[in-house]
């Protein structure tokens, strides 16, 4: 048998946009363990991109901010995939369209508006995929390595990551009264993804991140997606309610040699 054990098992994976995002390398990972993956995409011409990645798996729209799309998303899966044995949950939006701004001037419409992709949406979708669930289903959430450190750049998006830890906690809380549904999230370095593109600042944060890494070398998306299957099976059904941080040794790192000679010469 597999170390994973994932063969033959269905996991939903949502947040699958280019084969840059996290999402895609865990839906190609799953794949290559012999496992089906069906997809969850946010309208129609996700959908066909979707196809175009991933030819033959089914796909189904959701767009998380419409509770009636939450709501339907069971019974649309139920009809052909009536067991899941996990859930990826990889989606986020901020709205950085002006740029880098202040964290005290962070508008509440689009403050609530990323909590409520971002965060919101995982407790919606466990909660009403709770019947799919098999009794050890594994769902893993995407985060990011550091939510009490103020990077300027990402900013209000880290309180909503923040939120999204402790979530996993009241989840795993919530589903031990009747099942043995499991919550992880999955704490991420700086990775290079499309979305990660987006950000104001973000490509010089990367460029310290791989130079503060113990390794010197960036964090990849394969690395995170590893972590993210390895959640998923079997193999892990001790692990419950848990952060992972997944950096390459970045978060011990900040006071490197290199590094502080460097900023001390450039002040």
């Amino acid at each position: 048998m597999p170390f994973l054990d994932l063969a033959g098992k269905t996991f939903l994976v949502t947040g699958v946009a280019n084969k840059k995002s996290v999402a895609w390398h865990v839906a190609t990972g799953l794949v290559g363990e012999g496992a089906r993956i069906i997809l969850s995409v946010r309208d129609a011409e996700a959908e066909k991109a979707a196809a175009k990645l991933f030819p033959g798996v089914d796909a189904y729209t959701c767009d998380v901010e419409k509770e009636g799309e939450i709501a339907s998303l069971p019974e649309r899966i139920g009809k052909k995939h009536p067991i899941l044995s996990g859930l990826v949950h990889s989606i986020a939006f901020a709205d950085y369209s002006r740029g880098r701004r202040p964290f005290r001037e962070t508008a509440r419409k689009d403050f609530l508006q990323a909590m409520n992709i971002g965060m919101f949406s995982l407790v919606a979708m466990a909660n009403a995929c709770k019947n799919l669930f098999s009794r050890r289903a594994s769902v893993v959430t995407i985060s990011i390595s550091h939510t009490s450190m103020a990077s300027e750049s990402y900013g209000y998006m880290a309180p909503v990551k923040a939120a999204l830890d402790s979530s996993i906690a009241f989840l795993a809380k919530d589903f031990s009264a009747f099942s043995e549904v499991r919550f992880n999230s999955v704490n991420a370095g700086l990775l290079k993804t499309s979305a990660s593109a987006g950000i104001p600042g973000y490509l010089d944060n990367y460029l310290f991140a791989e130079k503060a890494t113990l390794r010197r070398r960036a964090l990849e998306t394969r690395e995170v997606a590893d972590l993210v299957l390895f959640l998923l099976s079997p193999r892990s059904s001790g692990i419950n309610a848990q952060r992972h941080v997944i950096d390459a040794g970045m978060s011990v790192n900040f006071f490197d040699r290199d590094i502080v000679e460097k900023a001390i010469k450039l002040d």
